[in-house]
This record gives structure tokens, sequence and C-alpha cells, in this order.
């Protein structure tokens, strides 16, 4: 055997080496020609591509035709917002976004004029399918330059619409094209990237979401989406504030605050599936909904292989990102949704509030009253009562601002605001139109004890029968009682905050405007 033939292990590790090395340079430089020519234009047949992201295979398939609602994919519902339509042009999808100014209400009483497009904030909801080739035009009606970036899409580097980076900005006038094939689905987001901190501020962002070509499980039967967004509007102005980076005072699902949150419906035995996105601009949401266990089925990155998904409560949704949860709607009822950071579902009239809790005015109210007739010491309880003041007619509301909390539910006023809504689901529904509140089967509803039911079960009604804390371990921490408060003969335990010559012995309304009585402080 001659030197030249002769095999040798440092030989054979160093051409298994160049192979492999020689092979994985094969393999790249086919899956960057496959990306551009899959960037390049629709295809006519079917055929599987790869793509390296990000150093992982990523497999696609090219499609003859464009995703087809209700044929492909069971349409996506936006409460209080809408989905942009589309054309298909030589199998392309073609969509039109106008960036302009918009006169938006957030709640009755309540308008700012904002950023958005096609006539709305947030922006209209695009939707597509996996493989399809869409081509985006946005038109510029704004006063200032704008450019649009397709959150969390994989494209062309030229398509990610960055201004400056990589395109020009889009001028007052101009109609720029963007055009792209979806590598993906999932739940993503548009949102102006030219100015950023200003022209998001104001509203310029929208949802994208793209279902999958062949999904793995079974469609969702109500399928709902939520782009989540914080601003600042003080009270009597109507011009968002983007210059502000902490102080929120509006917190918005699809741009409303609640009570002008859509409630969403869904059968008994539905497969619903929620979709959260958060562009707000510095604070987190841990979205809570009630009565249900869920799993998050998506991130912004992609689907969650079910054996890695747990069952939730709550799902914490950060800025710039995407979840979305899927669960069975299978007990009936108004089922609150909201944000569990207690400052988000609230609205302006709370921001900057003095603290008043523990104050007790005595006659203080009565001899103001004297100088300024409306005037009424509010929050010593805490805010529960002020939107029911305002409900009544007796505090009033300063020029477009919206109370902090509230709106009237079935039994009391919901003194909820912000980022809260409703899911209500029914054994049976009349298409989309809102069943009313939940009527409850008897024994259902907590309401208040009966006397024979405090004595059965040993419960004294003034709770002095009620466990408490030892008295050796928080004998250092407890506040001493305070005074038993002395009242006049004959004034009653309770009376009116605006009528205070209306006392009663026993809770309930005045006679005279119809506002709670409280408990007499005098």
């Amino acid at each position: 055997m001659s030197p030249q033939s002769k095999v040798t292990r440092r030989r054979m590790l160093a051409s298994g080496t160049a192979t492999i090395a020689g092979g994985a340079a094969m393999l790249h430089r086919l899956a960057e020609s496959e990306v551009r020519a899959q960037d390049a234009g629709p295809t006519t047949q079917p055929r599987p591509r790869s793509a390296l992201v990000q150093g992982t295979l990523y497999s696609e398939t090219h499609w003859d035709r464009p995703g087809e609602p209700g044929r492909d994919y069971n349409p996506v519902i936006t409460p209080n917002g809408w989905t942009l339509p589309f054309k298909v042009v030589d199998g392309v999808k073609v969509f039109h976004l106008v960036a302009e100014e918009v006169e938006h209400e957030f709640a009755p009483g309540l308008r700012a004029r904002c950023w958005g497009y096609n006539g709305s904030v947030h922006g209209p909801t695009i939707e597509a399918v996996e493989g399809d080739r869409v081509r985006i035009y946005v038109t510029n009606r704004l006063p200032a330059g704008t450019s649009v970036h397709w959150h969390g899409l994989l494209l062309p580097n030229g398509m990610d619409g960055v201004a400056g980076l990589n395109q020009k900005i889009i001028r007052p006038g101009e109609t720029f094209k963007y055009e792209f094939t979806l590598r993906q689905h999932g739940t993503h987001m548009y949102h102006s990237h030219h100015d950023e901190m200003t022209q998001m501020a104001l509203g310029t962002m929208g949802l994208f979401i793209i279902h999958p070509r062949n999904p793995t499980g079974p469609r969702p039967d109500r399928d709902f989406a939520f782009l989540i967004s914080e601003w600042q509007i003080k009270v009597g102005t109507s011009r968002p504030n983007p210059n502000q980076m902490t102080d929120f005072n509006i917190f918005t699902f699809n741009a409303k605050v609640f009570p002008a949150t859509t409630p969403m419906l869904a059968r008994l035995g539905d497969r619903v599936r929620m979709r959260f996105v958060n562009l707000g601009a510095m604070d987190h949401h841990p979205i809570h909904l009630h009565g249900y266990q869920f799993r998050v089925s998506e991130t912004d990155g992609g689907q969650i292989p079910e054996s890695a998904q747990q069952r939730e409560t709550s799902v914490l949704v950060a800025v710039g990102q995407s979840r979305t949860i899927d669960f069975v709607a299978d007990e009936p009822g108004d089922w609150a949704m909201h944000c569990h950071m207690t400052h988000h579902v609230m609205t302006q009239m709370g921001d900057d509030f003095p603290n008043m809790i523990g104050v007790k005015p005595g006659t203080l109210d009565q001899k103001v009253r004297q100088l300024l007739p409306d005037y009424m010491t509010m929050g010593q309880d805490g805010m529960g009562d002020m939107a029911e003041h305002i409900e009544a007619g007796h505090m009033k509301v300063p020029h477009n601002s919206t109370p902090m909390i509230g709106g009237m539910g079935p039994f009391d006023y919901i003194t909820m605001g912000g980022l809260f809504t409703i899911l209500k689901v029914r054994a049976e529904l009349s298409g989309d139109e809102d069943p009313g509140w939940y009527q409850h089967p008897p024994g259902t509803v907590a309401s208040l004890a009966l006397a024979e039911e405090l004595r059965r079960d040993g419960i004294a009604s003034d709770a002095s029968s009620a466990a408490r804390a030892p008295r050796e371990a928080m004998a250092s921490h407890r506040l001493p009682p305070p005074p038993p408060a002395t009242q006049p003969s004959g004034t009653g335990r309770y009376t009116c905050p605006m009528h205070p010559e209306i006392v009663s012995d026993q809770p309930g309304k005045c006679r005279k405007c119809g506002m709670k009585l409280v408990p007499n402080r005098s």
C-alpha cells in the first residue's frame, strides 16, 4: 500500500470533518436560495422548503391558493374593533392601511384626538394564513413621517419597517408598498417604527393574526383578540401625552375602558381562544380570567407543545409580547376578565386623588356647603361610592373625562374600570346579540345572611364570634380601638351625604335624592 493510499485515524477524522462542514455549507446555501425564491413571489404548486431561522431548521410549504376565512380558519373576533378587508390579485392578498388622525372615544364622555389607521384606534386587525403572500399598501395622511413595522414576523430585512434603517420614511401624502410571504403562524402586531414613542403613544398600532395552514388540533369556536395599551390623558384635555413615561391614567382593551368594553359571548361547550398583545409603553399586565382554568398555548415565538402547557388562571403579558390561551367554556355565567394590577382597573379620576381614607369630616361638609352648595368629602371609605354619586347626578364629571371606576351591573355598581371586560357564557345564544345579564339558578347567588342562618351556625351578627389572631401575636401590631361614637338623641345612625337633615336608624336611600345613606359621623 502506498503512503498516499494509507488510511489513518487522523486522515479519516479530517476527511469526515471536511465532509460535514461541506454538507452544512451546502444546506445553508440551499436554505438561503429557497428564502430568496420564496420571497420573490408566489408559486403555483405546493412544495416543501426549509429555512435556517436562528440556527434551527424551519419547515414551510408554498401553497397555490391564499387561505380563505371559513374554509381554512374561523375568523378572529376583535371586541370593539374590526378586521381589515382584502382582495386577491394574481394569488396575492392585498391590504391597504391609511395612517391618519382619528377622533376616538375611549368611553362615553371621554374622547381624544389620536393617530390610528383607517379611521380607528387601534388600527384594524390584519388576518391571513401561513403561506399567504401579502401585499400591504400604507398611505400616510398624518402630519408627520411614519413607517410600519411587522412585529414578530419573519420577513426580508428590507420589509421590516424601521425607518432610516430598512427603508425611507413614508412622508405625508406618500404610499409605500410592503410585500412578503407569511412564513409562520401566530399572534403578532404591527406598529409605527418612526418616532415610535410619539406615534405609538398616539395609537398607531394593530393586530396581525396568522392562522396555521395545517392546524394540529380542532379550530376554536370563538377566537378573541385583544390589544392592550396605556395612555395619559389629563382630566379635561383631549390629546394623549406621548412624553409620559410612568404616570398613565387610562388602560385599555382594544382602545376601550370598562364599561365601554364589549363583552365576549360564548356558547356552553365552545372551544374558546383568547389572544393578548401588549403594546403599552411601560407596563406588564397579568390578565386574570374568573371561573376558568386555561392553557397558555402560544407565545409570540410560536406554539407551545401540549406536553409543556400548564393550567393557569392568570397569564402575564409583558410589553411587546403576545400570549394565547385556550379553554372550553363549560361553566355558564358572566365572568370577569381583567388585569390584576389594581391600578390598571381604574381610569382618569383616580389619578393623583388625595388620600382621604379614614378621614372623619364630622360637620365640615355641612359648614363648607354654606359656601359651596355641592361640596362633599369623598374617599374617606375608599372609592367605591364615587361612581354611584356620579351615576345619581350628585357629583359632576369634568369636561371630557370619565369616572374613575364603574358601570351598573345586575346587582349593584361594578367598581372596576380600565382593563376590565366580561365573558358571557350561555347554553343558547342568538347570533352575536348580547344576551343580557345571567339568570342565576336559585340558591347560587351570595346574599345577605338570614338571622336564623346565623343562629343555626353560631355566628354573631356583630362578628364577635369570629376567630381572631392570637392576642399575644398581635398585641404589638394592633391599633387601639376607636372611642365609641356618640349619637345625639334622635339623629339616627345613617344620613344622606347631600341632605344631612335626612336621618334613619336603618340603611337605605335618601327620599329626596335617592343617594345611599351613609353612617352618621357627626
